[in-house]
């Protein structure tokens, strides 16, 4: 491994919890400062600088975090460039910097350290002592037996020399792990388009975005006194000193009216209520149900995080999830509850004056009602306003241009409408039969939400198939018309199980769909090369037993419930929604790269949405140009019918 190539790990204090409010406020707080510094040039051996104990950087290593011709390598490397530009006074460059926690994202390994070291089998593995040496060095403590000064903070090197010794051959350890992990994942090299986006989504991290902190402080507080007043209504009616006890509660609802309950649980209280008569009961059961709704958690978040500029940073976690797309970080912008109270300006008005009385007189559920001005609590700087743009149905797009469902592309490429031609393919008939009102229209629209990677019945009834009033049969039949009439896309299914179940069998290439499968025979990962040229990863994909004994596709990955690292099964359908979605991101980070590069200024996306701050003068000029921005395809892409649909909005929210 050559000079040019700087691995780094360092150990920080902050009187902020980092897990709390994120690596931009807690680097940001004037007592953070860096404690130690590990490095290493190449294959050089790792150097500990001690600077909690008055020790300097080294001039060398000093010109090399800003030489462009050193490459700057952590894991997690946002932590690193953030917290050592916050010592050093200045914005470190994103382009000069590789993450190993992100490359072994991509290579479908665990993107913790130890987790991956383990994962691989390394040489050299994460000391397990390092939880409590941070714990330790790290985080503030008060100031028992005057341990700490008057002030409180972190214990000091001198009053404990056995355990910084420790700490010090932790944080060397890092750096022997990160690089023995660099070499491990070389095989796997970024793409140009890649490590670049990878910089502009570090921009897009540290410029964040603005929010609105007299409606986030104001929305707080009422949830608190509404909710104060339900527990005082509820301890009115009930007697109980705390109703919010679900023992004391479930006691008083049987000694009322004799049903024996098990839980009290969010989804039982409708059926709860349903079952008796007693007003009482049934308004306890609503007050139960209100406080239950966390509307102000995301707002409470918001407070955490907010930088002294009034914006949020490090929203945004690249390559977080096994597709390659964005998850979400801190305030957890990828589930935000969807607003549709139709004169939403007036309640944003009446929470930003703190006019709880008027709140609940407009529109009844304050908690539902602040849940749903969440997302307007993003805003944009005076000046400016937000351009909102997304992609129109980008996974049914992406499904028919994998599959080669012609007459679905025919549709995307001239009228759009997905939900009436799909019914009308399905049910034999004219489109101009299929209207908004047509029953017919439901099941399309359902069909193509539900139907595309292999799912039957259960999908549809997850996707809301009971609440239509669809029977059993009823679905069966949209199933079985759905697939007669899209047989290029139930053949992918089959046809990307048989490519990679014959890759791993044989070890031989195998293309189909435009895509090429490679099994490795180092380790095992089966890979998939999309037309964009970047590979999915799956770690040691095999072939295995199920639960009902057939054979089947198994490989190690992250389990998205447990988080815990084990064999997850898949299947021809599973792969096709994996590969969809992977061709989704990577159309969306070619719209990226094309608006960062026309000097847009993204401040965060969501799922396949972008959302920049534009001139407010000329927004209708901005929005026009990013929409055709969204409907350029991208060049390994020929044939791909996209389109951008947008709003221009002052505070964010869902058109």
């Amino acid at each position: 491994m050559t000079n040019n190539r700087l691995h780094i790990d360092i150990e920080t204090y902050s009187p902020e919890s980092l897990a709390d409010c994120g690596v931009h406020r807690y680097a940001a707080h004037p007592d953070f400062r860096i404690l130690l510094f590990a490095y290493a040039f190449g294959d050089n051996p790792v150097t500990v600088i001690d600077l909690a104990s008055g020790m300097t950087l080294p001039a060398p290593v000093r010109r090399a975090l800003t030489d462009p011709k050193i490459t700057k390598v952590a894991h997690n490397a946002t932590f690193e460039r953030t917290c050592i530009g916050a010592m050093m006074g200045q914005q470190l460059d994103p382009e000069q910097w590789e993450c190993t926690m992100i490359q072994c994202a991509r290579c479908g390994l665990p993107m913790s350290l130890g987790e991956a070291a383990k994962a691989l089998g390394l040489q050299a593995q994460k000391m397990t002592e390092g939880k409590k040496l941070i714990k330790q060095f790290c985080t503030y403590h008060e100031a028992p037996a005057g341990l700490f000064g008057s002030q409180g903070g972190p214990m000091q090197p001198n009053d404990d020399p056995k355990g910084w010794e420790t700490f010090k051959e932790y944080c060397r350890m890092d750096v022997e792990v990160e690089r023995e992990l660099d070499k491990a994942l070389a095989w796997l090299e970024p793409t140009g388009d890649e490590q670049y986006l990878y910089a502009i989504d570090q921009i897009i991290n540290d410029t964040g975005v603005q929010i609105d902190l007299e409606l986030v402080d104001n929305a707080v507080r009422i949830d608190s006194i509404y909710k104060a007043r339900l527990n005082v209504e509820a301890q009115r009616i009930t007697g109980l000193s705390n109703p919010n006890s679900a023992a004391q509660l479930k006691t008083w609802i049987s000694e009322r009216t004799g049903l024996e309950l098990d839980t009290l649980r969010k989804d039982d209280l409708p059926d709860i209520k349903k079952a008796t008569d007693d007003e009482d009961v049934q308004r306890v059961l609503d007050i139960r149900a209100e406080l239950n709704k966390t509307s102000t958690t995301k707002y409470e978040t918001m407070q955490k995080v907010v930088g002294a500029d009034g914006r949020v940073r490090g929203l945004l976690q690249f390559h977080g999830t096994r597709t390659g797309r964005w998850a979400g970080r801190l305030v957890q912008m990828q589930n935000l509850p969807q607003n549709h109270i139709s004169d939403i300006d007036l309640a944003r008005e009446l929470l930003k004056e703190g006019d709880l009385d008027m709140i609940e007189i407009c529109y009844g559920n304050v908690p539902d009602t602040l849940s749903q001005l969440i997302r307007t609590a993003f805003v944009a700087p005076e000046g400016q306003t937000f351009a909102v743009c997304d992609f129109s149905a980008i996974e049914a797009r992406v499904l028919a241009w994998l599959a080669g469902e012609e007459w679905v592309l025919e549709v995307f490429r001239g009228h759009g409408k997905i939900y009436e031609a799909t019914a009308a393919q399905m049910y034999g008939v004219p489109i101009e039969e299929i209207t908004k009102t047509d029953p017919r229209r439901q099941k399309g629209k359902i069909a193509v939400l539900a139907l595309g990677y292999g799912g039957g019945t259960g999908a549809l009834a997850t996707m809301g198939g009971a609440r239509m009033g669809l029977s059993a049969d009823d679905m069966d039949g949209i199933v079985e018309d759905w697939r007669k009439a899209n047989p290029h896309i139930v053949k992918t299914w089959s046809k990307l199980e048989t490519a990679v179940k014959r890759c791993c069998t044989t070890g031989i290439d195998l293309a189909t769909c435009g895509l090429t499968f490679h099994k490795r025979p180092e380790d095992g990962t089966l890979t998939v090369e999309l037309p964009s040229g970047r590979l999915l990863c799956y770690r040691n994909m095999t072939l295995g037993t199920n639960r009902w004994g057939k054979e089947s596709l198994k490989f190690m990955g992250a389990n998205s419930q447990t988080k815990r690292w084990e064999w997850i099964e898949t299947y021809g359908g599973k792969l096709t929604e994996n590969i969809v979605q992977a061709i989704a991101r990577d159309c969306l980070a070619h719209t990226i790269i094309q608006l960062y590069e026309k000097n847009y200024d993204i401040v965060f996306h969501v799922h396949d949405e972008v959302v920049c701050e534009v001139e407010a003068a000329k927004a209708k000029e901005h929005l026009a140009a990013i929409q055709e921005i969204f409907a350029d395809t991208p060049p390994w892409a020929d044939g791909l019918p996209l389109k951008g649909a947008g709003y221009i909005t002052p505070y964010y929210l869902k058109d």
